[in-house]
């Protein structure tokens, strides 16, 4: 019988709530927001950092969480999907996937939520070429892309107007 892994205690912020845990050091940060937080919006999908389905935001830059242990994570901030809504209201980038039919099936939304989202914080106002950089590691095989950049484009175009 193999020897008892032994757990070391982490402290991270996810969507603005701190959390302590003890974990297993090779537990992956996706499998301890989905498992140990119970946030399942960000998925699984390949295990590789290929799909990118598991992107979160790690001290605000995109991170895929399949590829990454928790414990690397230890002591920062984590921001994945469900932080981007705000006290029951979408944000306006989740409203505008919807608008512009930037999600079919749904299971890379959430990586492609989160990779849009940095983008837009770094740069309120990419143009087209920004925006199929940053989400050039995330793998969609419903939209053809197109309607999830019409989203991003128009979420920079409304922050313009404000």
């Amino acid at each position: 019988m193999p020897d008892a892994i032994n757990k070391v205690t982490i402290d991270m912020t996810v969507n603005g709530r701190k959390f302590r845990r003890q974990v297993e050091p090779r537990m992956l940060l996706v499998e301890f927001i989905r498992e140990e937080l119970g946030l399942t919006g960000t998925h699984i999908g390949c295990d590789t950092s290929y799909c990118g389905a598991c992107t979160v935001q790690l001290n605000g830059a995109p991170v895929k969480s399949c590829t990454m242990f928790a414990v690397q994570a230890d002591g920062c901030e984590v921001l994945t999907v469900e932080g981007l809504e705000k006290d029951g209201q979408l944000h306006p980038l989740q409203k505008s996937f919807s608008e512009h039919h930037g999600l079919q099936c749904g299971f890379c939304t959430p990586g492609m939520l989160m990779a849009t989202h940095a983008l837009l914080e770094e740069n309120p106002h990419p143009d087209r070429y920004a925006i199929k950089k940053a989400i050039a590691g995330n793998v969609c095989r419903c939209t053809g892309y197109q309607n999830i950049i019409k989203a991003v484009e128009a979420v920079a175009a409304s922050s313009k107007e404000a």
